[in-house]
């Protein structure tokens, strides 16, 4: 597309996500959002009128009238795989929260239309842009650890049953999944993105206190290809709120622990050598209102860089799938208690 045109947006799926999504948007300057659509009329209106554009409740109807180069999808992640094929059959862009789907078949179906219809597609994992886990990624880079040894990430949050009893679909597992696969999965993506390739994977999970058909507690140990070994700790029974989302890599050279709620402050930054980097660990840290961080609005950057041909996606569908196969590995790991390796059958 031309260099300096504005792109055009439009948002199918109005809930808890959107308006983050709507936020981002607003604060880059050559991203207009021009139209919203939503299955519940009321959800589709409100946010339609809050931001001045038309609002749908048919999301095919939308895709037919609005003229628009790339569709957001914030439904319900069992959702994402159709929504993101009609935008891409429909010539649009696809800019798709995460999971990108809930089986890898439908994830590569939605790459595919992708690849077939000529359109990128964005795959949103904001957390990858917080400050601190950039200057984290940095030292992975350049070597700093030395040989990384053990990775931990830990997800202790709370969703009180009323969170499931707002949206029938919540912690089903044709819509949604449980806790690893819907609120961490941003943490799952962070291990292997920063440790690398997982070899193979261990996990237990349980339904302890929640109502719904999928987990709300899981553990899973990983082997990574490079020998390290690692460990994901996720529940959404913390109480009273929202306690800790953090990442710990401890290496043979250096020990970096980056939590919060929601992976956004530098709580041990500690090296056998010094780097330039080292500076800029408190300016680093964040405050965000909510777990989802500030990323979005770069992701949107990248969004807008991508589509103008300067530069690439930061994650593409093939990045998004690599995190989704390792949390369906940690789903199938629980079910038949056994080990399960990479990649999956």
């Amino acid at each position: 597309m031309n260099g300096d045109a504005k792109v055009r947006l439009a948002l199918v799926g109005c809930g808890r996500i959107a308006r983050t999504h709507v936020d981002a948007i607003a604060k880059v300057g050559d991203l207009d959002l021009v139209a919203v659509c939503d299955a519940v009329e009321a959800r589709a209106q409100e946010m339609g009128d809050a931001v001045g554009v038309p609002w749908y409740t048919d999301y095919a109807k939308m895709l037919r009238e609005v003229e628009c180069d790339a569709v957001t999808v914030a439904t319900p992640s069992g959702l994402h795989p159709s929504h993101g094929i009609a935008a891409a059959r429909a010539g649009k862009h696809v800019i798709c929260e995460k999971p990108m789907a809930i089986s890898l078949k439908a994830a590569d179906e939605l790459v595919h239309a992708c690849d077939d219809a000529g359109v990128q597609l964005f795959v949103v994992k904001q957390n990858r842009l917080n400050p601190p886990i950039q200057l984290l990624k940095k030292a992975i880079d350049k070597g700093r650890f030395g040989r990384i040894y053990v990775a931990n990430t830990t997800v202790w949050w709370t969703r009180p049953q009323e969170y499931y009893r707002q949206a029938p679909w919540r912690g089903t597992w044709e819509f949604d999944g449980g806790a690893i696969l819907n609120q961490a999965s941003h943490y799952v993506d962070l291990m292997q993105w920063l440790v690398g390739p997982v070899e193979s994977v261990m996990a237990r999970t349980a339904t302890l206190a929640r109502e719904i058909e999928a987990e709300d507690t899981g553990i899973a140990v990983l082997k990574f290809r490079s020998g390290a070994l690692g460990s994901i700790q996720v529940t959404m029974l913390t109480y009273p709120k929202n306690l800790e989302g953090s990442i710990t890599i401890l290496g043979e050279k250096g020990s970096v622990k980056i939590g919060g709620t929601a992976v956004n402050r530098i709580e041990t930054w500690s090296f056998a050598d010094a780097d330039p980097d080292d500076q800029l660990i408190e300016q680093a840290n964040t405050a965000p209102l909510s777990v989802y961080g500030f990323g979005h609005e770069g992701y949107y950057r990248n969004v807008l860089s991508t589509l103008r041909g300067s530069t690439r996606p930061e994650t593409d569908g093939r990045g998004g799938r690599k995190s989704l196969e390792l949390i369906l590995g940690i789903y199938e790991s629980a079910r038949t208690g056994q080990e399960v390796a990479f990649p999956l059958k």
